[in-house]
């Protein structure tokens, strides 16, 4: 078996809304041979990854993934299930997969996984398990997991961001990764980024001053907070005469330093105290000394300058039972489900290391001591849950005052959510009598909170995100656009109403990507790439995306769900391409976009498309159909059932919304539609009526809209744009399949243009039958033609297209045509060729060179008056 392709989608996507990773694979000869007449595989599989016998399989039974193998099962399948299974096996929790055959020996693997690189990694694996299995050799999978426990914890989430994760979802706000830890809770001028518990709004200085355990105390001690006495200290003499002025016992900690790293706590004499310096300067030449004051560790966590949550912290112990040793007794410890690695789980396990080895022997024991019944042992001096503490929730027991003195030193620090560590034998006393302030924590650990070993669970970060919203978690509303034809289009109008009401658009679309109407990218910008652009933007309020097939099968979607999703038409494109060789298959796809609507939400569908009855049972919300004829039977049937819906009723658009017409304006008035001749813009209006219906906006600001948009380069650039050069007029059009061209010369025939030359070209990704059937529509009706090529030949060999292309012309008998291959060679020569009162459309590849080019010709004959 081998890898030959691999794809990853971040969102919702053709093959399932999880994220996924499609695997191509050719099976080398394998694809007709069972494993169970490979020697050993079956046996030596299940000896290697006893998780495949819980698997139930598509049959649905106990052992089933087992009995599939005895019967007799392939290589793809029992990939997609060992993928499964080692994933599991690391604690992942992932349960869906499937494999399909492409051709021959190419099948396709698709598994969900959470963690990108490890999901590549695992797969990698199990294809090397199957190929050393198939050779009759077993592989040692002992280093190979831990080599996949150590990228699964580079690539998973802290607990404390998984904490405000979780709780945005709950909230029904959409999370994106940004990348190394950081992430965005909702879109646009809705965004808040925070990593770990930094938020969006915490201050950059706190978070120096917080690092600074010096420079801290010495800013609340100067605002009558109460601190430790100590000093940095720089050489052996100033240590020893520090610890005495202050008295011991003493507490000596690295003054850059967290998770209690390198804190030596409760030091009684001069001989521990060098011990503690010596091994400290080992690892950082910044370090404190100060007085050591008895009481309970707390850990005090302040959201938005309020107290949140309150914990005691104990630091790891064991209790002895006369029978086991230490190392058994932390290995029990350590078994609890809830201890993981660092930061893996709510609580963290207790690592047998140098620092265990060194707080035994104080008390004369070593791991392999046999403790007495009853007897405790500490396992750490500091209580931090990092180093496997203990945490006691006592938020209902702190003081006013205390809160409210620890409230004022954060809003001293200037930091919105901290961690405050402090010493007092009673936190409902006053820390003024018998306690201090120790330290402040920027980007504070939160687990303590929500998973205490004793005590309420206390969900900070609902807090968090609440002071992210302050108070009023929401989102921007988001509109997808797609369809075989007309995207664009309707994209451009839905976004111009928008940005009429005053709403700053993020739009993107097939000609670039649009902030608050200013081009911030040129390009093909239909992909998920270039939606998260705009959701990323905190100026936009509104996010209006024109989502292409390309991407929805490549990428998926990149964003979760969208308040209105619409489908303009399902026509003949792009055919043959990743996979899509049917338009059952093509509207699968698009389908997606109707699939991923909120449950309060919009799917807009063509009631007049073939694909209707399909779309409506895919999408998901509510169902908005637009029509062309009023007595379509879908608009009927919804209108019956008081669902809006949107159609054209002689000249009008008309919404019917809870059985109440509403005229929205008159077509033939509209500029974009040329006075109702350009069929194909009525059905884009109709379609963004709907989507614009959808999001709640005002009929009255609809059709002012609609009023306005026109269309012409400065509102609909490279759509049906008309110059006028010398008495001759030159039509530019972005059709670019045999319904664009269908849409184009209908629109023409209404316009009764008397004599039309044609400039025709199709993107060499078309199939060869299609492009021939764009040749023959142009032949019965073009003048004259002219056949040129565009100069991304998408995989063609040159002049392969125009051949094609020719021959479909000569199929409608009209052997008046050229081949021009150039397609500003081929505009001069129509030009030439044409008089004034003539028409010639262009069907174009790039916009910005066509129109320099009608420029150059307008110019020149300028000079030439």
């Amino acid at each position: 078996m081998k890898i030959i392709k691999k794809q990853v989608f971040e969102g919702k996507n053709i093959y399932s809304h999880k994220k996924v990773m499609r695997i191509d694979v050719d099976l080398e000869g394998y694809s007709e041979i069972p494993s169970k007449d490979i020697k050993d595989f079956n046996k030596n599989l299940l000896e290697m990854i006893p998780e495949l016998y819980e698997h139930r399989c598509g049959i649905d039974v106990e052992h089933g993934f087992a009995i599939r193998l005895k019967e007799g099962t392939y290589l793809s399948h029992i990939c997609e299930h060992m993928v499964i299974a080692i994933h599991n096996r690391l604690g992942v929790d992932i349960a869906y997969g499937k494999a399909r055959e492409i051709e021959g020996d190419l099948y396709y693997i698709i598994f969900q996984y959470q963690y990108k690189n490890l999901g590549l990694a695992i797969v990698s694996l199990a294809v090397e398990i199957i190929n050393g299995l198939i050779k009759g050799k077993k592989i040692s999978l002992k280093d190979r997991i831990e080599i996949l426990k150590s990228i699964r914890n580079e690539e998973m989430m802290g607990t404390s961001t998984k904490s405000i994760y979780d709780e945005a979802i709950k909230a029904n706000m959409p999370v994106l990764s940004i990348g190394d830890g950081i992430y965005q809770i909702g879109y646009g001028k809705q965004g808040r980024m925070f990593g770990a518990t930094i938020g969006d709004r915490t201050r950059c200085l706190a978070v120096d001053i917080c690092c600074d355990k010096n420079l801290t105390k010495t800013v609340l001690s100067q605002n009558a907070i109460p601190v430790a006495k100590g000093a940095v200290i720089h050489d052996t003499i100033q240590l020893l005469k520090t610890a005495e002025n202050i008295g011991y016992p003493v507490v000596i900690k690295p003054q850059f330093g967290n998770k209690g790293n390198g804190v030596h706590l409760n030091i009684k004499n001069e001989r521990s105290l060098l011990e503690a310096y010596n091994d400290l300067r080992k690892s950082c030449d910044k370090i404190i000394v100060e007085e050591y004051v008895e009481g309970n560790d707390y850990r005090v966590c302040v959201v938005n300058y309020e107290v949140r949550a309150v914990s005691k912290r104990t630091p790891p112990y064991v209790i002895g039972d006369g029978k086991a040793s230490i190392k058994e007794l932390i290995e029990e410890l350590n078994s609890n489900p809830l201890r993981g690695e660092d930061h893996e789980k709510p609580l963290t396990k207790i690592k047998l290391d140098k620092d265990l080895s060194e707080i035994l022997s104080k008390v004369g024991k070593n791991i392999n001591s046999v403790v007495e019944e009853g007897e405790k042992i500490y396992l750490r001096e500091n209580a931090n849950i990092s180093t496997g503490g203990f945490a006691e929730d006592c938020t209902d027991l702190i003081s006013e005052e205390n809160k409210k003195l620890l409230e004022r030193v954060a809003k001293i620090i200037g930091l919105d959510i901290c961690g405050i560590d402090i010493s007092t034998k009673d936190i409902s006393g006053s820390l003024h009598d018998n306690g201090i302030v120790i330290e402040v924590n920027a980007a504070p650990g939160i687990r303590m909170h929500e998973y205490p070993t004793k005590g309420k669970s206390r969900n900070v970060a609902r807090d968090i995100i609440n002071t992210m919203y302050d108070g009023n978690i929401r989102n921007i509303p988001l509109i997808s656009i797609t369809g075989t034809n007309g995207k664009t289009t309707t994209t451009r109008l839905i976004s111009y109403v928008l940005s009429l009401m005053g709403y700053k658009v993020g739009m993107t679309s097939t000609d670039g990507i649009y902030i608050d109407n200013e081009l911030i990218h040129k390009g093909d910008d239909t992909g998920g790439e270039s939606a998260k652009t705009v959701l990323l933007n905190r100026d936009v309020d509104v996010a209006v995306l024109e989502t292409a097939r390309g991407g929805l099968v490549r990428k998926g979607l990149a964003y979760d769900l969208a308040d209105v999703g619409v489908v303009t038409n399902i026509k003949e494109d792009h055919l043959g391409i990743d996979g899509i060789e049917t338009l059952d298959q093509l509207a699968f796809a698009k389908a997606l976009v109707i699939e991923a609507v909120k449950p309060t939400g919009y799917s807009v569908i063509n009631a007049d498309d073939d694909y209707c009855e399909m779309l409506m049972k895919r999408s998901k919300g509510n169902i908005i159909l637009f029509s062309g004829n009023k007595d379509n039977k879908y608009i009927l049937e919804n209108m019956k059932k008081g669902k809006p819906v949107v159609y054209r009723d002689d000249d009008f658009i008309v919404v019917n919304n809870n059985n109440k017409n509403y005229k929205i304006c008159d077509l033939k008035m509209m500029p974009l539609t040329l006075e109702g001749a350009l069929k194909h813009n009525i059905y884009n209006s109709l379609a963004a009526c709907a989507a614009l219906v959808g999001l709640g906006i005002d009929y009255v600001m609809i059709a002012k809209g609609f009023l306005q948009f026109k269309s012409d380069e400065n509102f609909n650039c490279g759509r049906f744009n008309i110059y006028n050069v010398d008495g001759i007029e030159i039509i530019l059009d972005y059709g670019h399949n045999i319904d664009g061209y269908k849409m184009i010369i209908d629109s023409l025939k209404a316009m009764k243009k008397e004599k039309v030359i044609g400039i025709i070209g199709v993107p060499g990704d078309r199939n060869n039958k299609d492009i021939e059937e764009v040749g023959k529509l142009s032949g019965e009706y073009f003048n004259k033609i002219f056949i040129k090529e565009d100069e991304d030949k998408r995989g063609r060999s040159e002049g392969e297209v125009a051949e094609l292309l020719a021959k479909g012309v000569k199929r409608a008998s009209n052997e008046n045509y050229k081949i021009i291959l150039n397609e500003k060679d081929a505009l001069i020569n129509a030009f030439t060729e044409a008089k004034k009162g003539d028409t010639i459309i262009l069907f174009f590849e790039d916009f910005d060179k066509v129109r320099a080019n009608i420029d150059l010709l307008k110019n020149t004959k300028e000079k030439e008056a």
